[in-house]
């Protein structure tokens, strides 16, 4: 089963190692057939707490890290980051020039 990739911002980076990103999302009322926007919070893994507030990021889905973390970050303003496992990178399709470090 392919991994999840989700984009969003960045909402919080005061924790060590961990940044909550918010993902917003459009869906359409099954009534009224209007659209709707629905939003969630996740928590992802920084290693290297290169994230700030406001930045846009991709996160992947990753074993669990604690009970609250199963993403990890992949991209952050459109540039990848380095730090993430290359299998987790490949199956993401994070297919950049730069080259990925593990």
């Amino acid at each position: 089963m392919p991994r999840r990739v989700l984009t969003g911002r960045v909402t919080s980076d005061k924790m060590d190692k961990t940044i909550t990103v918010l993902v917003s999302r459009r869906v359409m009322h099954p009534l009224y057939k209007k659209f709707i926007r629905r939003s969630k919070k996740y928590a992802a893994h920084d290693e290297t707490n290169l994230c700030v507030e406001g930045d846009t990021v991709r996160i992947v889905e990753c074993p669990p890290i604690s009970k609250r973390k199963t993403w990890i970050l992949l991209e952050r303003n459109g540039e990848l980051v380095g730090g993430v496992p290359a299998e987790i990178a490949a199956v993401a399709g994070a297919h950049h020039d730069a080259p990925v470090q593990v």
